[in-house]
């Protein structure tokens, strides 16, 4: 008796938790790219960066992959403001400030 009992509450479990990320999974799954995408937007430039820092070439990278990343975060951010998101928010905000510091080092070297 106590063991239908416990097989039932088992199901029940089972059962809502299911039916959780049936309706939520798409949700979380979109703003988890959307977070990751702009950190792997920040990141693309970080190697080069890293690179001219510690001298292991003077080669910069291509203007225009710069200017595309930078207007592709730009518009992230915009969207984050519009949106509230205080997660992408942060994270972009702190991604500028990172990389403006990376580039005030290599030009004020």
């Amino acid at each position: 008796m106590k063991l239908d009992k416990i097989k039932i509450g088992f199901f029940a479990f089972c059962n809502l938790i299911k039916s959780f990320f049936l309706v939520h999974l798409q949700k979380i799954t979109a703003h988890t790219l959307g977070w990751m995408a702009a950190v792997i937007l920040h990141a693309a430039t970080i190697p080069s960066l890293i690179a001219l820092l510690s001298a292991l070439t003077d080669k910069l990278p291509n203007l225009e992959m710069i200017l595309f990343i930078w207007a592709a975060l730009v518009l992230l951010f915009a969207r984050a403001i519009i949106l509230r998101d205080q997660l992408n928010i942060i994270t972009i905000g702190a991604g500028f400030i990172a990389q403006a510091v990376m580039m005030a080092f290599i030009l004020f070297k």
